[in-house]
Formats: C-alpha cells, structure tokens, sequence
C-alpha cells in the first residue's frame, strides 16, 4: 500500500513537472524568438504606403562627376559626339528622403565645367565638322545645376534600411534649374584692327551678344543665363554597411536652349557692333592661329579649299570686313550654329551615400 502510493505521488509529480515545463516553454520560446520573427515579418511585411511610414529615414551624401557636352562645337555630326579630352572633374552633393519602398525624393547639386574647340575638336574629314574648323570658336562653361528629382528602385524593400538589398539598380527624373556663363579667350585685335585690352582673358560672352542679341537690325532675344532642365537617368547602389552605400550614375539634362556654347544662330554683319570685343568674338574665322593653343591655323589645307572668302561693307557702320563663309554658305548671314537642336549634357558620378535620421535602428517589441 505504501508502495502503491508512493508510486502515485511519485507519478502525480512527474506529470506536474512536466505540465510546468511546457508552461514555461510556451512562455520563454515568444520571448526568445519575437525579435528574430518580428524582423522577418518586417522585411517581408507587403502593406500600403502608410505602413512604411516608421521606416522612413533620411540619407546624405556626395561625390565626384564630369560633364560631358554635346553641342555646337561638337567634334563631328551627331547627337551624341562629344571630346573626351575636355572632361574636368566637378562634384556632387545630394540630400535622400526615403518615402516608399521602391521611392525616394532627392535634392541634387552638381557643379562642373564643359567645354569646346572647334580647333582641337572638329573633325577635319567631316562634311559638316570641317567647317567648324574654319569657324574657330571656343568657350568654357561652369555649370551649377540644382534639381528635385524621384528615384525608383528596381528593386523593392519593404523593411527598414538595415535589410536594404545589397545591389539595387535604379531609374530617376525630375525638374531642375541651372546657372551657366559661357566664356571665351579674348583676341589682341577686332577685324578693324583695334586693341582689345582684355587680349588673353576669359571674358563673357552673353553681355556681348555675339550673334547679335542686343542690335535692332536683327530678331535674337538675349539668352538667360538660368534655364530650366529636365534630368534623367539611371545608375546602381551598393551596400557598404548598414548606414553606407556607394552608388554610380549617369544623368542626361534636357536643355531648352540652345546657347550653353554662345552659338546657336547665324553669322551677323560685323558693322552693327560698337565694341570691338564683341566683333572679334562674333566671327573668329580669320585669326591665324588657334585661340588656346597658339598654334598656326591649316589656312592652305583646310581653310581656303572648303570655303569661300568674300568681302563686304556695312551698311551699318561704312567699314569694309572680310570674311569666311559659314558651312559653305557664301552671304554675310551664313550658318555659324544649328538653332534647329538644343544643347545638352550628361552628368556621369560616383557617390557615397550615408544613412540617418532613420525612426528604426532594431527591431524591438514588447
């Protein structure tokens, strides 16, 4: 008998235990593992906008680019011609605001300098380009561009940056504005032969109206030097760590003008210029050597075979100038640039990216 019921306590003690121990398991084992299953259910989580809203963060960051010019003064024929040799580096800075999952907001600065030389650039052996050989124009460009623009990831997170995926390529457009002042050396002399005391400088070129912007003898608005643009582009991200990513893009900004080069439309009549600046920047055909370089000028091989040398007096001011034709057209009004297609330029960077402001650091639960 008391065996008997020393065995009963025995097993009545065993079943309490062991109904105690899956209690406490069924306790301890959410606790333990709520972290781990809450991340998961975060990154993988598949709700509206609104529920993205705690994982919102801000990113700041910059880097290095260059802008490549395509326009007027482009080596050869083509949309897509550009010199190489005049790529300068500039730099970017930009501010993220991660909205949605595939969706940030970003506010981009990028500053840079283009670039042309129709003698070290034109393509002598062109049709078209040759001429711009005998044309003989240059000019520098510093750009300071400002826009808004929206990212879309191709890839989709639903979590918070720390589960960000790895490698994320990208599509972005937007609105934008820039400053630019194009500028060019400055001769010793105009056609006349008058002194220009800023020989050897860079000067500016749309105070000078150049094609004949501030003459009542012809119908050329003066250009801004802010203008609208419209960036688009793609790139990629790369994770360096849980706030760091590194990023390369390339960026193409639709202009809506034509003068980033200060040549869009045709040769003037030298005679309605007073400064004799402004004439010798108008038509540098006739100079004998390069405008950067110094060097002599192909007058025998190039110049005088695919051209046409006239001259003519102004009605304007009674002087007689003699000039080249542009594109092979022989009158005073000749093709200087193609008013018919607006300049352009793309932005190629490499940035770092760092994350804050993030509302989520871990995922913590109570």
């Amino acid at each position: 008998m008391n065996i008997r019921i020393f065995l009963m306590r025995k097993n009545c003690f065993f079943v309490l235990a062991l109904l105690t121990l899956m209690t406490l398991s069924q306790v301890a084992y959410p606790q333990k593992n709520r972290k781990k299953r809450n991340n998961l259910k975060i990154s993988n989580y598949r709700g509206s906008i609104k529920s993205f809203a705690n994982k919102r963060y801000f990113a700041f960051g910059g880097g290095i680019n260059i802008i490549n010019y395509f326009g007027d003064l482009a080596p050869a024929s083509g949309w897509a011609s550009t010199d190489l040799k005049f790529t300068r580096p500039g730099i970017s800075l930009f501010l993220d605001y991660k909205y949605a999952p595939r969706v940030t907001f970003r506010l981009a600065f990028d500053m840079g300098t283009i670039t042309g030389d129709d003698f070290t650039s034109a393509d002598q052996n062109d049709d078209l380009a040759k001429y711009r050989y005998i044309r003989n124009i240059q000019f520098r460009n510093r750009i300071y561009d400002l826009s808004f623009q929206v990212k879309i990831d191709l890839l989709t997170n639903r979590g918070t940056y720390i589960s960000r995926p790895a490698f994320n390529p990208y599509i972005f457009g937007g609105v934008g504005v820039f400053y630019h002042n194009p500028k060019a050396i400055a001769p010793e002399a105009d056609q006349l032969g008058n002194t220009i005391q800023e020989a050897g400088k860079w000067v500016a070129l749309q105070p000078l109206g150049t094609e004949g912007q501030y003459s009542d003898a012809y119908d050329v608005k003066p250009y801004s030097k802010v203008q609208v643009s419209v960036p688009i582009g793609l790139g990629f991200s790369y994770k360096l760590g849980n706030n760091l990513d590194f990023s390369f893009e390339i960026g193409y900004r639709i202009l809506f003008t034509d003068y980033i080069d200060d040549v869009s439309e045709n040769y003037v009549d030298l005679g309605i210029f007073d400064n004799p600046l402004a004439r010798a920047l108008s038509d540098r055909s006739q100079e004998l050597k390069a405008v950067r370089t110094g060097e002599p000028r192909d007058f025998e091989n190039v110049i005088l075979p695919n051209t046409t040398e006239y001259t003519y007096t102004s009605p304007y001011d009674g002087n007689t100038y003699t000039v080249f034709a542009g594109y092979g057209d022989g009158n005073p009004s000749s093709i200087r640039g193609n008013s018919g297609d607006n300049d352009m330029y793309f932005v190629t960077s490499l940035k770092i990216t760092y994350i804050f402001g993030g509302t989520f650091q871990n995922a913590k639960f109570r």
